[in-house]
């Protein structure tokens, strides 16, 4: 076994962390008799010779002594090796990428033709791949499907024996897997595509399986998304509901080995614990595959989701959760019932499925209130009385929940279906963000404890009047903060819920914050402390000397918050605009400039004369400074002739900008008016104008709503404008 190992010259190779000299024990380590030997291994192969992906001249000399290994029935866990070996060969790249090079960690580069090699190298010896369709482990049968489909040189002859196989092979997820790398070939070579889309149409039909059934639909509808049958979602769910009725339950969730330190068992663990009692677990990813099919038939995606929401089975509960997250992140819709049966699951007994719920609704922010009723619910107590120290503030009382035992508090002893911290966060945060003043006392309850999440605080922007009792506990946790080098992770959340709460009382503490604040993020800890005072307006006087003093900072940032905190404090414009005005020259930074712009907008009609200032911004080559030039020469002048055009056109340039001349466009209202096509647009469109593929933010889905918010409120006070 491993033939020639010794030959290689390893040292004169490379991976990730420097010379392969180690690589020859990796490989042995792979067919060790020894389990914990044999994963340390592979998480070995993965973190340093295949490290995310990455294909260096090491990996290429261990393909021949990988394709040893898989063939070598005494082998273990070839499952393994055989997906090791479709991740390096894998990888397509297209014409342009083959000319050039790929980054890594270090800074270095791997030559593009690496890639191409190592799938040159695998597909020559891929058939090894062909004898193992039936190997005795079923490991190696679920890995080999996925192998054949993206590596043989001879996609005709894997499909047919992929479908040869499937008459005789037993084994529930090898069958599944089958079926996947089926779909796969017709979605790479499009002259089989046609026969393939009509076979899973059939197999759709003619299998005795349900979970067969709904397999051969998800592939068929990957493959041919145009031509997804109107009664995809009746038919779906009539399966879900036969899988569901038929299924045997799993083992209970028993691990298969021994707890392992490596990367590699960790993320095993995880998908095993994923799985626990899962009678099958498979059905959710055949539903993502569909989903990612239908795309952007909306409707049909939510009416599937509801379905699995209103399931007797839990785990089709949860999968709906996670779908729907995804969904919801890139779609716009009516979430309404689909929040509110979500909002449901917080009760459920499965602690799984109550994360889940509350992990999904903690990003939903106004989109939340639906399920508001249901987390209030999931956050109450018995009766450990009033927050000590807090009243309730203005709203406070009977018919409100808020300072008394209606909502209870987080703290004391919980009685059935208490949640842990975690979840109560969760929970607490999603019913904060939607706006329910029934948060408020229980905000109340987390900041008297010893930590609190930095989202807690952050999530008090939307709570109005209703927060103004939380200023006094707010400001004692601010008194306690140490002026070191962690003091803006600490101190920012805090300012920024008294900013949001307009806490004055708290005006010496912040103070202390502004004065004492170390070297270490000193510009963005004094940034922060002024927005707090800004919000504080004529109640933070005497803080107008500090003010003063920090008009002449060399931070643009800090420079222009003091003087936005000057004008709140005195709406005095004299002192303020020649400082705005020195941070607008066009030889300064965009985001200085963006700065002072702002601000001025702030100021309003009264900066009046810093418009010439504003003026040649509008033709800067940086898209925000000529944005944010644009919304405050509006601002500050109420003439649209220069400002309009400059948005409209960013509007198009950049979707990132659009809530921002949104709301510019609402304040201007009729004189608006050309902007309505634009507006119009943007309201029929399905799509999130900030939808990331692979990627989402916290704030994404709430940014979304806002532009539509915003979109509608110009379009109105365009319309009674017109009358």
């Amino acid at each position: 076994m491993l033939t020639g190992i010794e030959e290689v010259d390893w040292a004169s190779l490379g991976h990730a962390y420097g010379p392969a000299d180690d690589v020859p024990e990796l490989l042995r380590g792979l067919a060790s008799a020894d389990p914990a030997e044999r994963e340390a291994a592979l998480d070995g192969m993965y973190g340093a010779v295949h490290h995310q992906g990455d294909v260096y001249d090491s990996t290429l000399a261990c393909i021949p002594f990988l394709l040893e290994l898989v063939a070598d029935p005494g082998v273990q866990d070839r499952g393994c090796i055989v997906e090791l070996l479709t991740s390096i060969g894998g990888i397509e790249l297209d014409d342009e990428e083959e000319m050039t090079e790929h980054p890594c960690d270090d800074g270095e580069f791997i030559p593009a033709a690496n890639y191409a090699m190592a799938a040159a190298a695998i597909a020559a010896g891929s058939d090894v791949f062909l004898g193992l369709v039936a190997d005795p482990d079923p490991e190696v049968r679920l890995a080999v499907p996925c192998a054949l489909a993206s590596l043989h040189p001879e996609p005709s002859l894997v499909l047919t024996l992929l479908r040869e196989r499937l008459t005789v092979e037993r084994d529930t997820e090898v069958r599944l897997a089958l079926v996947a790398a089926v779909g796969q070939i017709a979605l790479r070579h499009a002259s089989l595509r046609a026969e393939t889309v009509d076979w899973l149409g059939w197999l759709a039909r003619a299998a005795q399986d349900p979970g067969l059934r709904l397999a051969a639909l998800a592939q068929q509808a990957r493959c041919a998304p145009g031509e997804i049958s109107d009664d995809v979602v009746p038919w779906v769910t009539a399966l879900l509901e036969e899988i569901r009725t038929t299924s045997v339950s799993g083992a209970g969730g028993e691990t298969l080995r021994g707890a392992a330190p490596t990367f590699i068992g960790q993320v095993r663990e995880l998908l095993e614990e994923h799985a626990a009692g899962r009678p099958a677990p498979w059905t959710e990813e055949l539903l993502r595959t569909l989903h990612a099919a239908l795309d952007d038939r909306v409707d049909d995606r939510i009416a599937l989701i509801l379905a699995q929401l209103r399931s007797p089975d839990r785990w089709q509960r949860s999968d709906a959760i996670w779908l729907c997250g995804g969904l919801i992140r890139v779609w716009r819709g009516r979430y309404e019932e689909v929040v509110r049966l979500v909002g449901d699951q917080l009760h459920d007994p499965e602690p799984r499925l109550r994360e889940a719920a509350a992990s999904f609704l903690e990003r939903l922010f106004e989109l939340g209130a639906p399920a508001a009723d249901a987390l209030a619910a999931r956050l109450a107590r018995s009766s450990p009385g009033p927050v000590g120290g807090f009243d309730g503030g203005p709203g406070a009382g009977p018919g409100t929940g808020l300072g008394t035992s209606s909502v209870g508090g987080l703290g004391g002893p919980g009685g059935p279906g208490a949640v842990g911290r975690s979840g109560r966060d969760g929970a607490l945060i999603a019913l904060a963000r939607a706006g329910d003043v029934r948060a408020v006392p229980l905000l109340a309850r987390a900041l008297e404890e010893d930590e609190v999440r930095r989202e807690l605080l952050y999530a008090t922007d939307g709570l109005g009047p209703a927060a103004a009792g939380l200023a006094p506990l707010l400001r004692r946790r601010l008194a306690r903060v140490g002026l070191d080098e962690r003091l803006y992770d600490r101190a920012a959340p805090l300012l920024h819920a008294l900013a949001a709460v307009r806490g004055a009382q708290a005006l010496p503490e912040v103070l202390r914050i502004l004065r004492g604040a170390p070297a270490n993020r000193r510009d963005r800890v004094r940034e922060a402390a002024l927005r707090t005072l800004a919000a504080f307006g004529p109640a933070a006087r005497e803080a107008v000397p500090d003010l003063r003093a920090l008009l002449a900072d060399g931070s643009a940032a800090v420079s222009t918050a003091a003087a936005g905190a000057l004008w709140a404090v005195e709406e005095d414009p004299a002192e303020v605009l020649p400082v705005l005005e020195r941070w607008l020259r066009p030889d300064l930074p965009g985001a200085d400039r963006c700065a002072a712009a702002r601000v001025l907008g702030g100021i309003g009609p009264s900066a009046v004369a810093a418009a010439p200032a504003l003026r040649p911004a509008l033709g800067s080559r940086d898209l925000w400074v000529r944005v944010r030039a644009a919304a405050a020469l509006w601002r500050v002048t109420g003439e649209t002739e220069e400002a309009l055009p400059v948005l409209l056109a960013a509007w198009e340039e950049d979707r990132h900008a659009r809530v921002d001349i949104a709301e510019c466009l609402a304040e201007m209202g009729p004189a608006a008016s050309e902007a309505q096509l634009v507006l119009l647009t943007e309201l029929t469109r399905r799509r999130r104008h900030n939808a990331r593929e692979g990627a989402s933010g916290t704030y994404d889905i709430h940014l979304d709503e806002k532009l539509l918010t915003l979109c509608r409120a110009a379009l109105a006070r365009m319309e009674r404008g017109a009358y």
